[in-house]
């Protein structure tokens, strides 16, 4: 594998690896660990830099995916695994750190296919943890897209993209917009909005899923509004048997997810 060897005093790309780290440069998306690093490239993603650890790059068995990262990057750079430990988002460095062009976020990427729709939107869903295992479920139960609202953490934040394991790569998302303005982009192509309330009248087995549709969730804390699933189509709740009184969000959107998969004839 070519690349250079970056020292602490040649720290221009640290430092910029870093700032996309922390949220504070946005052009780019930060991955860590090799399998995640294989998916991005597999996904197509525009790479920046590759940042390898000494003791990585020295393993026989992951040489061909380094070469091939190498290969697909306008930079590569060695480090210590001092200074790689420096720059991880993890406690214990997986030996590879990527920045990649963040992939466009806007509503053109969920525009198309509109007839077979499967759009899954998180509201105020503030826990990246939550929101990667939603990208992964969605992509796993045949989602054809995600919406995450200006007040739901960010599906291309390093901990939300550990979750997702490379499904928010794949997957359409469009990120930052107002809830009142996801409804009526919803609405004017005649996609139903269904939201997940644990007080709804109708079971999640009630709703015909294999309309056009949007399945909306919302935080765990004190789930959607009455206001917000007011200006939804439906609601649906999940029955519930025991003492519990819901689900984790992740979860419950898997349930309902497999439910629209199922009439679907995809489950």
């Amino acid at each position: 594998m070519n690349a250079e060897t970056i020292t602490s005093r040649d720290n221009s790309l640290l430092k910029l690896t870093r700032s996309v780290r922390e949220g504070k440069t946005t052009e780019y998306i930060f991955v860590e660990g090799l399998r995640l690093c294989e998916e991005a490239l597999r996904s197509g993603l525009s790479l920046e830099a590759v940042i390898v650890s000494e003791e990585l790059a020295a393993k026989e068995k992951p040489s061909a995916i380094l070469a091939a990262l190498a290969a697909a990057a306008k930079r590569t750079a060695l480090v210590s695994e001092k200074l790689l430990e420096s720059v991880s988002y993890t406690k214990t460095p997986q030996g590879i750190i990527l920045l990649a062009n963040r992939p466009e976020t806007n509503e053109r990427r969920l525009d198309v296919n509109q007839q077979e729709a499967l759009i899954v939107v998180m509201h105020r869903i503030n826990n990246p943890v939550n929101v990667g295992a939603i990208v992964r479920t969605a992509e796993a139960a045949g989602a054809s897209g995600i919406v995450a609202t200006a007040h739901t953490a960010d599906p291309f934040s390093p901990k939300a993209l550990r979750g997702a394991m490379g499904s928010a790569f794949r997957l359409p998302v469009w990120f930052g917009p107002t809830y009142d303005e996801v409804i009526s982009w919803l609405k004017q192509r005649n996609i139903q909005t269904v939201c997940a309330d644990v007080h709804a009248a109708k079971t999640y087995d009630e709703v015909d899923w294999r309309k056009p549709s949007a399945l909306i969730v919302g935080p765990e804390s004190n789930g959607l509004s009455a206001e917000e699933i007011a200006l939804a189509d439906a609601s649906v709740r999940i029955p519930m048997h025991g003492a519990a009184e819901s689900l984790n969000v992740a979860v419950a959107t898997g349930v309902l997810l497999y439910e629209a998969a199922r009439q679907r004839g995809q489950g």
